[in-house]
This record gives structure tokens, sequence and C-alpha cells, in this order.
């Protein structure tokens, strides 16, 4: 059983992406760019911790009646701030007890060979994030779980690193996450 039957793997802010795809962000983060009240903050809260709560629990939550809670609700989601509502589950309650992030560097910096790892690295049960980054000289980060260290190294040394153009990797094992959370 996979990790997550509906995962794929979330590049963050790509910009090793054709020129449409990057029009299509740069459009998306313009429809972000709504103002936030204490209000919509709230409802943004509560439906990070429970996606399931019922409209009038939200409205009791917030002081406002069904109606603008939903109209809210409905701009939040047309904004693109609020882009689903997910079933967080718990890796090891399936058997992933180990979190591995493992930084990756490509050997050419082409939007070909960028967009075939983004390609090849969503279809990838173990690999639940991946970020394009910079600062140092990896160029992805990559947030894996896996059952244990034989299942990572069968991974690492049979899947990733077979990708064309991955020229190095960089595993840091997780000790311990302090928190994880949605909301801003």
């Amino acid at each position: 059983m996979s990790f997550n039957a509906n995962l794929s793997a979330s590049v963050i802010g790509n910009h090793h992406t054709s020129s449409t795809k990057q029009s299509a962000q740069d459009s998306q983060n313009q429809r972000q760019a709504i103002s936030l009240d204490h209000t919509d903050r709230a409802i943004l809260r509560l439906l990070s911790a429970n996606a399931r709560l019922s409209v009038a629990e939200i409205s009791e939550a917030v002081h406002l009646s069904a109606t603008p809670t939903v109209r809210r609700i409905k701009r939040l989601e047309d904004a693109g701030i609020i882009t689903g509502y997910h079933a967080h589950t718990a890796p090891a309650g399936l058997g992933y007890t180990l979190s591995v992030f493992v930084a990756v560097s490509m050997d050419r910096h082409t939007a070909e060979r960028f967009s075939e790892f983004e390609r090849q690295i969503a279809e990838f049960d173990e690999v639940v994030s991946c970020s394009v980054v910079t600062g140092r000289s990896e160029d992805y980060l990559l947030k894996v779980v896996v059952k244990d260290m034989r299942h990572y190294e069968e991974f690492l040394l049979s899947r990733l690193s077979k990708i064309d153009g991955v020229a190095q990797l960089h595993t840091s094992f997780e000790l311990r996450e302090v928190f994880n959370r949605s909301a801003v």
C-alpha cells in the first residue's frame, strides 16, 4: 500500500519551467494577493485544523451567519488561497517511519532537464514534497518518507539516482518533526 494513493510532488516556485508555465504561476501569485482580515485568517485556521467543519460550525466560531461565511470561503477558494481539502495521514501509521530530506543537484540547468526531473519525481509515492531551492549548489529539496533504511537505500540507488540529469544527492535524516502546519 502506498503512502498516499493520490500523492503528487508539489513543486513550489519553479523557476525552471517554460514561460507559459511561469506566466500561469505569476497569474496565480497575483490572484493570491488579496487582503485578508482577522475573520478570513480565522476561517483559514479553522479549516487548516479541520477541513470537515460544517459552515454552521465555522460561522459560529467566527461570529457570522452562514451566507457571509460561505462567501468568504468561496472568495478564498477563487483567490487560490484555499487550494483543496485533504485528509492528513500519519506516515508512521502506515509503516513509513523514516523521513528523509534529499538535496538534489542537476548536471545541466535547462528547462527540459528540470521539466523531465519534475515529471519523474512526481511519480514516486515516497516523495511527499519537492521544492526548487536556491542559495546553495542544490536545485531541489525533496522530503521522502520510507519504511526503513533498507527501503531508503532501494529508493535512492534503484530509482532516484537513476533519473537522467541527477548529478549529486545529499541526504539528511529527520530526527523529529517539531511541527508541520499549512495555516499562515
